[in-house]
């Protein structure tokens, strides 16, 4: 039978897929958003009417049988699928692990500098850019910028050179939450760059009495920077904590002071 719940808020996680998306439907908003992100969820939003179609084809079953729940809202219950994934990759800000190799480069002639919240809209362009499935959709972009307005999403951003040789060269992007930042996606134009970013981050984050990153998909490379996969249930234990309590620092900052 199918389950329909009122909202994110409602959804019991104990017993959700870890694998497959927990919910589909609802509308993207920021309060919904947020209040996505504080339970531990974030939205895949279909790029078209063929990958809606496409869900309801690899997750209908589920839905109807009650295993995927439905939330109200939104002309295509498919068009938005809601995830939590467990086990869930956790790093904690000063333990993302940088290569020996980045590490003598940075010391080198190299000159690469980040910044926080100084170009967020140009990231999330970055992020969007070839990556297949499309998810980075134009109306998530808009509640995200709309988020980042209002001080809940941040960027951070690593340059190469000064003046009017800067070049935008990696960055990263995430929600804020409670004492979590999470890991939304990230790019780069020069290897080790993203790795950069999100060690930025997380030292930005750390400062402001943050206490973890949320990588949300497990994998090689957010194993090499030092993510640790966690039990979903510990994870929203830890969201549930204490939030942090300051601000991201947002100044200019060598790149080099994370080696």
């Amino acid at each position: 039978m199918t389950r329909t719940v009122p909202d994110v808020d409602a959804l019991d996680l104990r017993h959700a897929p870890g694998d497959g998306p927990v919910a589909f439907g609802g509308v993207l908003g920021p309060r919904q958003l947020l209040a996505a992100y504080r339970r531990g969820l974030f939205p895949l939003p279909a790029a078209d009417e063929y990958a809606a179609a496409y869900n309801e084809a690899l997750h209908g079953d589920a839905v109807e049988a009650g295993e995927v729940a439905l939330l109200p809202g939104g002309a295509d219950p498919y068009a938005l699928a809601w995830w939590s994934p467990d086990p869930r990759p956790v790093l904690r800000p000063g333990a993302v692990r940088l290569p020996r190799r980045l590490a003598r480069r940075l010391r080198g002639a190299v000159e690469w500098w980040t910044t926080a919240d100084r170009a967020f809209d140009a990231v999330l362009t970055a992020c969007a850019e070839g990556r297949q499935p499309a998810w980075l959709t134009e109306e998530l972009r808009a509640v995200l910028i709309e988020l980042h307005g209002l001080g809940a999403a941040h960027s951070v951003e690593v340059w190469e050179g000064e003046g009017e040789d800067e070049e935008l060269i990696g960055g990263v992007f995430g929600v804020a939450v409670g004492p979590a930042l999470s890991l939304d996606s990230m790019f780069h134009r020069r290897p080790d760059a993203a790795r950069i970013a999100v060690a930025d981050l997380g030292a930005r984050f750390g400062a402001a009495g943050g206490r973890l990153l949320d990588a949300q998909w497990d994998g090689p490379y957010v194993r090499s920077l030092g993510a640790e996969p966690t039990e979903r249930a510990r994870y929203l234990a830890e969201l549930a904590g204490p939030p942090a309590a300051g601000t991201l620092p947002d100044g200019r900052l060598p790149a080099a002071r994370l080696v």
